[in-house]
């Protein structure tokens, strides 16, 4: 990986070290960070190539020596030294935390070649649990070594188990599942650069980190190959042709290519560092890979390598970096806000509890006020911002109330003419037909009225016949914006409590509510009841002018009627002359004076009874609406849920409403903990930000 900017070695040590930072403070548990990760299958000499790297002793017996990963951090410095610890897994408890942290190991001044890793990891084994006498088989903890020196290159690497398929008395066919699913998941971060090592002694294509490589790598883009054990090809040999090539990178193609390098053998084991490059010099210093080019010969220039390498991908990540960071975060605060604060003693649950209380009376009140610029309302412009709007729903709700008592107020409709095909629901009446109900009526209710008059009791028994309807009306939009009232207080509560407290919340407040429907339902009844039940009482005149237009009009149909008989079909609109002869014109209206006193009774009643029910209707709209809905319903939510009622809640009550598992404790201290080292690194990656480059495709 090629970059453009060229980084001195100051610069490129301190780019190293801020990553290694963040890895040491964990943050590499919540964002994947750029690494180099050293793969391949048992005895591919994955522990060789690490010591010729580092110049310390790896444990040369693969077979799950170990059953973690361990981070080898390699620092150029006039100082020789080794800091050894553990960086606990994201599972662990504080307490584990704490005991992890006691096993460190600083040694300045140490000669590397003879320091013993394997001791080190056996120590770390018993404090991660891994122990004979533990049931656990695998950690994800992780081993860190450190290392200081004057020859060590700025590099880091994540040493991984090697992958294996058969089981045997050390190792049982589980354990390979697990390793095998532990290498999986770091070689998938795309982050990570694959250091794919592959032993010269077997087919490449046979090796499984060969099959993983390319199966999460499918392009080659992040993966640098590894030849281990070159001196046991026969020279000449078709193996070796084969290795050769893969070498050249003509066979599995990867974009950062291949790299090969020689093992201690069994007789040199003994052998110094410097004696092994010089041994590894000689050897390909002569035969077929003397064609190759020298800087993917050895590990002199591997070190080099991996760490440019690591450099660019350091760089050419740090955006997506940056903003899974600042992601994070961001979900931290959330999430806590959420969570809100401790509660885990009373003083702390009823804080807790005031500080919903203050939340929620502020939220419906606007809600009820129709004030809606908090971010809770959102947009008006989809349905849960709609149905957010309290008032504007309760609003809607009795408009369209208004509307349905208007239309559909009336057990019967009355028509002055014959009722048409179009009275669908039967509702219709000839005023004729209904003239003569009223009629018998009026002869069954007789009392020391005079001929041509009628009791006045009639009037309100016809009322409470045609307004039967309004109950069904009433009930239905009531319960309309009683749902709306629950929901929206619901809405809040899981907007504003942590979610396994707003259902206790939310039932303590229904329950309020509920007692503010029954108030609501009584009102309704008591509304009803002054029509059902009531004697008619307006004085409204609005009720004599109704009657009077109701009369005057029916009047002037009987002089058109009249009149039309008399000069025949007339447009009475439009000013003519006609010859009129009084005498006949007086007789004929005398004629049409009304004689039948029943009939006239009862068109008197109808007038009454339907100039009544247009004021009563409009008086019954405004009451359920302004002294049911409003009063008994809309104005007491903001009293629901008071600061007066948690300070004057019991103990018991208080815990009820607002107590924590132990689990919600745990999680806001994870949340917590994430967020104190994500915004530390933040401010880390940000000193990175001068280094910011792209890498050419």
């Amino acid at each position: 990986m090629a970059t453009s900017v060229t980084l001195q070695s100051k610069d490129h040590r301190d780019l190293l070290d801020i990553i290694d930072k963040l890895r040491s403070k964990g943050i590499s548990r919540y964002v994947d960070l750029p690494e180099i990760i050293v793969c391949g299958d048992q005895s591919s000499g994955k522990s060789s190539v690490l010591e010729a790297i580092s110049g310390i002793s790896f444990p040369t017996k693969d077979a799950l020596c170990t059953r973690f990963a361990t981070e080898l951090v390699l620092r150029r410095d006039v100082s020789t030294g080794i800091k050894i610890s553990i960086i606990p897994g994201p599972e662990r408890s504080v307490e584990e935390k704490v005991e992890l942290a006691r096993f460190r190991r600083d040694i300045p001044e140490v000669d590397v070649s003879t320091f013993d890793l394997g001791e080190t990891i056996e120590g770390a084994k018993w404090v991660m649990g891994l122990s004979e006498e533990d049931a656990k088989v695998f950690s994800t903890d992780t081993l860190r070594v450190e290392l200081c020196g004057p020859n060590q290159p700025h590099l880091t690497m994540v040493d991984l188990p090697g992958i294996f398929r058969a089981g045997n008395r050390d190792q049982s066919t589980d354990d390979a599942k697990i390793v095998r699913s532990m290498v999986r998941g770091y070689m998938e971060r795309p982050r990570s650069i694959i250091l794919a090592v592959v032993s010269a002694k077997s087919d490449f294509a046979l090796q499984e980190v060969t099959e993983l490589a390319r199966k999460l790598d499918r392009k080659g883009m992040r993966t640098l190959g590894l030849i281990t054990k070159p001196d046991t090809l026969d020279a000449g040999s078709d193996s070796e042709a084969a290795y050769f090539k893969l070498a050249q990178n003509k066979d599995v193609v990867f974009r950062l290519g291949w790299h090969v390098l020689k093992n201690r053998s069994y007789e040199t084991r003994a052998a110094s560092s410097a004696q092994r490059d010089a041994d590894e010099e000689s050897f390909f210093s002569l035969g077929i890979w003397t064609s190759l080019d020298p800087s993917q010969l050895g590990v002199k220039p591997l070190k080099s390598r991996l760490s440019n390498v690591l450099k660019d991908q350091i760089l050419y990540q740090l955006p997506s970096l940056l903003e899974d960071v600042e992601a994070g975060i961001s979900g931290c605060r959330s999430r806590l806000d959420r969570l809100g604060i401790s509660r885990i003693t009373t003083n702390e649950q009823r804080r807790y509890l005031l500080q919903i209380s203050q939340q929620f009376t502020a939220l419906i009140k606007a809600a009820v006020d129709g004030i809606y610029d908090d971010r809770f309302f959102g947009s008006s412009k989809t349905m849960e911002g709609r149905q957010k709007r309290l008032r504007a729903v309760v609003q809607d709700s009795l408009n369209k109330f208004k509307d349905d008592m208007r239309l559909n107020g009336e057990t019967r409709i009355i028509v002055e003419g014959p009722v048409g095909d179009d009275d669908s629901a039967g509702k219709k009446v000839a005023r004729s037909d209904y003239i003569q109900e009223v009629s018998d009526m009026i002869q069954r209710s007789r009392g020391r009225e005079l001929q041509g008059m009628f009791n006045p009791l009639i009037v309100g028994e016809l009322f409470t016949d045609q307004c039967q309807p309004w109950k069904k009306i009433a009930v239905s939009y009531k319960d309309t914006i009683l749902e709306a009232v629950y929901w929206v207080t619901g809405t809040i509560i899981n907007h504003i409590s942590v979610d396994e407290t707003a259902a206790a919340i939310f039932q303590f407040v229904r329950t309020g509510i509920e007692t503010l429907k029954l108030g609501l339902d009584e009102k309704v009844k008591e509304l009803l009841g002054l029509h059902y039940s009531g004697h008619p009482i307006t004085y409204n005149h609005y009720f004599t002018d109704n009657v009077q237009k109701a009369q005057a009009a029916r009047k002037r149909r009987a002089l058109e009627e009249a009149l039309k008989s008399y000069f025949g079909k007339q447009d009475f609109n439009r000013e003519s002359e006609y010859n009129v002869d009084p005498s006949k014109l007086l007789t004929l209206l005398e004629e049409r004076t009304e004689v039948d006193m029943e009939k006239h009774a009862s068109d008197a009643a109808i007038d009454y009874m339907q100039a009544y029910y247009k004021v009563a209707l409009k008086r019954f709209v405004d009451d359920v609406s302004v002294l049911a809905i409003e009063h008994c319903l809309i104005g007491q939510l903001s009293s629901l849920f008071e600061a007066m009622i948690v300070y004057e809640m019991e103990e018991e009550d208080v815990a009820r409403l607002a107590g924590e598992s132990k689990e919600t404790a745990v999680e806001r201290g994870r949340c917590a903990e994430q967020l104190t080292v994500l915004e530390g690194g933040l401010k880390d990656l940000k000193r990175l930000d001068k280094h910011r480059t792209e890498s050419p495709g």
